[in-house]
């Protein structure tokens, strides 16, 4: 799906309001179909140049509510009401009407997106320095890096081994 800019949204809204062509030859025109187009005419016929430009937010619960309350009362399309209240997509007043009805009121509230941040006791608090559990991690750590050079002065030992093999014959 390609992006359109302000300014060719709003070109194309006014040749067809200015009557120079019809929703079809100006989609065509544009290589697109005639609904965006339809949506661009409507609201920028309630906003006015605000309404073509692309606003991405996030809606508190209130606001979702207050949009299907409208969309319920005056029985509007969900274009109609998308318009109306300047979303950037008739598709998030669909969602929110099915989120309402498979879940009620809950479903609507906002989900945190992303990684979710560590729990504050899954965190490992870091010992005072002098402190026995201090001084028991530091051992720990020395344990496992020495561990860690017996393993790898083993592996040179045993690569050295197979080199000096390997030139003997």
């Amino acid at each position: 799906m390609s992006k359109y800019s302000t300014e060719e949204k709003l070109e194309a809204v006014l040749a067809y309001l200015e009557g120079k062509a019809s929703f079809k030859t100006i989609a065509e025109d544009r290589n697109m179909s005639t609904a965006p187009l339809k949506r661009w005419v409507l609201r920028y016929q309630n906003h006015g140049v605000d309404g073509l430009v692309s606003s991405y937010t996030n809606h508190e619960i209130q606001f979702k509510i207050d949009v299907l309350n409208y969309m319920n009362e005056f029985g509007a399309s969900i274009n109609e009401t998308a318009a109306r209240y300047k979303l950037a997509s008739d598709y998030t007043v669909l969602k929110w009407k099915r989120q309402f009805e498979a879940g009620g009121i809950d479903a609507l509230k906002s989900k945190k997106k992303g990684r979710p941040s560590m729990k504050e006791e899954t965190k490992i608090p870091t010992p005072v320095e002098g402190s026995l559990e201090a001084l028991q991690a530091e051992v720990e750590r020395l344990r496992m890096e020495n561990a860690y050079l017996k393993k790898l002065n083993a592996l040179v030992q045993n690569k050295q081994k197979l080199q000096s093999k390997t030139k003997h014959k």
